[in-house]
């Protein structure tokens, strides 16, 4: 397997330090932007297989003339999901199988936001999926932690524990703090504002899609290994529009944990435009205000070393189990930044992430998953990759919960 990573941020350094350890892949190319922060993290591999490049994301012929010139069969794309369509469809193009952790962006509804969905995430993917099958490729879309490892969780639970699912609930929440910042997100703040802010979508069988308010239906959820109680709220995300593709099920919803002080931060933003992503003139020079908002905060991936504490990414699953009693369970991944840092140099929500493509590629060189067309992770037989998650230091957890509480 030759593999091409756009995008060497957080994420894809994290992937590739992950990587390094395993021996699925023959080579792979690490491209950025910057040019320097590519080279400077394949100095620090200091490992034959890997390469550094310089790419422009926007251009699809770029990505296009860097897959042939690398001799890429596989691209994980790990840059922020505006420079989606120009990688997948450079993918299609140059006939690779491709790879992504967050998928194509939404449009809210222009008329109804807060009721009905616009360009739900993902759509211009899912549109594509017949060029996909007919090429015989694979789009493997949503393979991080959320969407990604919470999907396969979804679809464990449906094929293992499960003979009728009322809810699939994704619940992430986290305890991390920052030393030094009033304000560090520990993740893109560019996706961060973009899932937060935009109306938040669930599912119901025989409703379909619809959206609601941000930061709406607060619940508590006490997460595990110590993390301990976290309000959650509802947030757009791609598991929402994924799992009712590959899933029999009720109702699906995606709940984060964000505070109450990030969500005022949040909302302020919202208020003087700052999330804005259309450009605007500012004495002469064009700049989109959120761009401005992300250089103007830390780089996430440069935070691990303040940071301190844990975060849990999991699957709520609600119903019956396979003697038909009632069931509730939680799947879930914990990382900890510590050991995060520790073995890797990675901040714990980037490893966390990163980890989940590792484990993908792996099986696909195996042959354990294949598959043609536009794809979520619920496709895929669950158990090869919790086993090789395992395999990785990254086992899961399951907690037996009061099906009545």
């Amino acid at each position: 397997m030759r593999i091409l990573v756009v995008g060497t941020g957080g994420v894809g350094s994290a992937f590739a330090r992950i990587a390094q350890r395993r021996a699925f892949f023959a080579h792979c190319a690490l491209a950025d932007y910057d040019a320097e922060r590519a080279r400077a993290l394949v100095a620090g591999l200091d490992d034959g297989r890997f390469s550094a490049h310089r790419i422009d994301a926007s251009s699809k012929d770029a990505v296009v003339a860097l897959i042939r010139e690398t001799g890429a069969d596989h691209v994980l794309n790990a840059v922020d999901p505006v420079f989606d369509v120009p990688v997948f469809d450079a993918c299609l193009e140059a006939r690779v199988a491709y790879l992504d952790m967050a998928m194509t962006l939404s449009e809210p509804h222009p008329e109804r936001p807060y009721e009905k969905t616009g360009v739900k995430l993902g759509d211009y993917q899912f549109e594509r999926d017949a060029a996909w099958r007919d090429a015989r490729l694979l789009a493997l879309v949503g393979i991080g932690v959320e969407p990604g490892a919470a999907d396969v969780f979804a679809r464990y639970a449906a094929d293992e524990l499960f003979s009728e699912i009322d809810e699939i609930g994704v619940r992430d929440g986290a305890n991390l703090e920052v030393e030094g910042y009033d304000f560090a997100p520990t993740f893109s703040i560019w996706t961060t504002i973009e899932e937060c802010l935009n109306p938040p979508v669930i599912w119901e069988k025989g409703r379909g899609w619809f959206t609601t308010e941000p930061f709406s239906e607060p619940e508590v959820f006490d997460f595990p290994e110590g993390i301990g109680p976290v309000e959650c709220v509802n947030v757009e995300h791609e598991e929402v529009l994924l799992v009712p593709r590959f899933i029999d099920c009720r109702r699906v919803t995606f709940k984060y944990g964000l505070g109450d002080e990030f969500i005022d931060v949040l909302k302020t933003l919202h208020k003087l435009g700052l999330d804005a992503t259309a450009k605007i003139d500012v004495k002469g020079v064009a700049v989109a205000p959120r761009d401005v908002v992300a250089a103007a905060l830390p780089d996430p991936a440069t935070l691990g070393d303040r940071m301190t504490g844990k975060t849990c990414a999991g699957t709520l699953v609600t119903g019956r189990g396979k003697d038909g009693a009632p069931r509730k369970v939680y799947l879930y991944h914990v990382a900890d930044n510590e050991t995060t840092m520790r073995e890797y140099g990675s901040q714990a929500v980037v490893w966390q992430t990163a980890i989940n493509p590792v484990a993908a590629l792996e099986l696909l060189a195996e042959g354990a998953w294949a598959g043609a067309g536009v794809l979520g992770p619920e496709a895929f037989p669950p158990k090869p990759f919790l086993d090789k998650l395992a395999a990785l230091g990254a086992p899961h957890g399951m907690l037996e919960l009061d099906p009545d509480a």
